[in-house]
């Protein structure tokens, strides 16, 4: 237990050293974190609402290091007055900016016929609950809420849930493609098409995706899991 702490706790240390040794710009801050964690980009580098400290975003995570390079903390920073997150809200922008970058010719929209409300959910062809949760769109619909799916087969590139989303977007009616994969229907169609499912998986490993489904609402607030119908109208309307 002690040797895989100190394993896990080592990659902060070297950061932190980094950090510290390159102190000085946003530039220099991210050449540092970029020695230290390759292949995961520093998105923005902005002041934080404490004086000396910056907030540093990792895809969708947040960390801050003090300007002087000797800090570096790393959880939720809490509005003790107002009691508000803000480490928590700026996630939702970023999970906002990252779908609108997106946009909705990269998604299968399922649109109610009077909106009141729009989700984007996180799919898996062969997710259990996000097959419940799709057998019961027309109850979402019914009560206003349009969804926007996105593909993320959780078992990874060229493996058979990612060749069924692929199948998907292959075919001429996404939206029928799509119920009929997920009522257990082998799509015999091409295979070998332009298609965003890719582009779909890197969006939730950036937002830090565990499971699907995954609904994201319209302020970029996450909600883990399936949600009844009923039940996220009623979390919906008191939002308004």
């Amino acid at each position: 237990m002690k040797r895989l702490l100190i394993t896990r706790l080592l990659p902060m240390l070297a950061l932190l050293a980094a950090v510290a040794a390159h102190a000085g710009s946003d530039e220099d801050i991210r050449k540092a974190l970029g020695e230290v964690l390759p292949g995961l980009p520093v998105e923005s580098i902005r002041p934080s609402p404490i004086d000396g400290v910056s907030e540093v975003q990792l895809g969708s995570r947040i960390f801050y290091i003090s300007n002087d390079g000797k800090y570096l903390l790393q959880g939720n920073l809490i509005d003790m007055k107002t009691r508000v997150d803000l480490s928590e809200e700026r996630r939702k922008e970023i999970r906002v900016g990252a779908i609108d970058d997106l946009g909705t010719d990269k998604m299968i929209v399922f649109p109610a016929k009077s909106p009141r409300h729009e989700i984007t959910v996180f799919t898996d062809i062969d997710c259990t609950y996000c097959r419940k949760l799709h057998r019961e769109i027309e109850q979402y619909n019914a009560r206003g809420i349009t969804v926007r799916y996105v593909m993320y087969p959780r078992s990874g590139v060229n493996t058979p849930s990612y060749d069924k989303a692929v199948a998907v977007w292959c075919e001429k009616d996404h939206q029928d493609a799509l119920t009929r994969a997920k009522a257990g229907e082998e799509l015999t169609g091409s295979k070998d098409c332009d298609n965003p499912v890719k582009d779909h998986m890197k969006l939730g490993e950036t937002m830090g995706l565990r499971g699907t489904p995954a609904i994201v609402l319209a302020n970029g607030e996450m909600l883990p899991g399936y949600v009844p119908a009923d039940k996220l109208a009623v979390a919906l309307d008191s939002k308004l």
